[in-house]
């Protein structure tokens, strides 16, 4: 596998769509692929996080996962900067997990581990030590793999927020708590609405010559943001301000491979934006050939992911929403994040 610098490639369309009933999610899959949360009410989200049922489901998943992708969903295109490598996983049917790696000492830490045969198997591949795990939340397509990597690696440290049940938690982060791994420096970010307890992570790349790297879990995707699960528009919109507020050149590397169903999503909403038609244009050829979508910048998602748009007039017109007299510009924002996350909620259905 050869390492390449990211490109600001702009991107390109492909169709899908749908619309379910209220309370009922549906998070998009790449072609037909399972997803553990599709579709999820209020009742099944609450088995799915809470009780053993889920981790039997997400068991069932990994294991059909593993025969319809054997090699993965997607082809690896490792991201290297002098002295460190960042190498995504493909696992499940969309997830990402991320092997982050100081080459220059061989340590390294995985983000989400969803699947532990497909992260050992990077981690063998690559020759490296593994001394930390950090999850951005408790859901077992994010964690599953902790415990399997513990019992591998005896002095590996588990790392996340106290406020979920993240399995295997060693070392609970707070808020902008920054850890070291060799040379690497990871600052979490508290970021709740998908879950109370979801947490980013940020590389510092400055050492690397390498812009911030944002791992980003179920918070933020290439033109699109997970539910909230665990929290109100008003949190998740303060949730994205915080990611939006690493600027601009910050690559993203979110937690699934939904390109082409989020930006097909949002081209149905702003339909004269160049950057947006660009995008998906992009996104089609790099899934035909297979190749993963990430990572983007966030200088790129704000011009065309809806979800850090709620600004802009042009999308606020185009759900038909204005600013009633003395309203709070955030709580309008937070009125317009709400209608987007319902039209995506319903998306799929037709």
């Amino acid at each position: 596998q050869s390492c390449h610098r990211p490109a600001g490639q702009r991107a390109g369309p492909e169709p899908g769509s749908g619309g379910l009933p209220e309370g009922v999610e549906y998070i998009p899959t790449r072609k037909r692929g399972k997803n553990p949360m599709k579709p999820v009410g209020v009742a099944w989200y609450s088995l799915y996080a809470r009780t053993r049922l889920g981790y039997l489901f997400y068991q069932r998943q990994v294991k059909k996962a593993r025969e319809r992708y054997p090699h993965g969903h997607s082809v690896p295109q490792p991201c290297c900067f002098p002295g460190m490598k960042i190498l995504p996983i493909p696992v499940l049917s969309n997830n990402y997990s991320y092997l982050v790696i100081d080459t220059g000492s061989s340590r390294a830490a995985v983000v989400d581990p969803s699947d532990p045969l497909a992260v050992q198997a990077a981690i063998e591949e690559e020759g490296v030590m593994l001394e930390a795990i950090f999850c951005t939340h408790k859901h077992w397509d994010h964690s599953g793999g902790n415990a399997a990597l513990c019992q591998k690696h005896s002095s590996c440290k588990v790392y996340g927020s106290a406020l979920d049940a993240i399995p295997q938690l060693t070392n609970p982060l707070t808020d902008r708590e920054k850890v070291s791994v060799g040379c690497l420096t990871f600052e979490a970010l508290a970021t709740p609405g998908h879950t109370v307890g979801h947490m980013v992570y940020v590389l510092d790349g400055e050492p690397f010559g390498s812009p911030p790297c944002l791992f980003s879990g179920d918070l933020l995707f290439l033109a699109g943001c997970g539910r909230p699960f665990e929290g109100s528009p008003e949190t998740m919109l303060a949730s994205l301000d915080v990611a939006v507020g690493l600027g601009e050149d910050t690559l993203l590397w979110p937690g699934h491979e939904y390109a082409l169903e989020c930006l097909t999503f949002a081209s149905l909403l702003e339909l004269d934006n160049s950057a947006l038609e660009q995008k998906l244009q992009w996104a089609v050829q790099q899934r035909q050939d297979k190749r993963s979508t990430c990572p983007s910048t966030l200088g790129e998602e704000q011009t065309y992911n809806p979800f850090l748009r709620t600004h802009r007039p042009e999308l606020q017109e185009a759900l038909g929403l204005w600013q009633d007299g003395g309203e709070d510009p955030d709580a309008f924002r937070a009125r317009v994040l709400k209608e987007v996350r319902r039209r995506k909620d319903l998306y799929q259905a037709t």
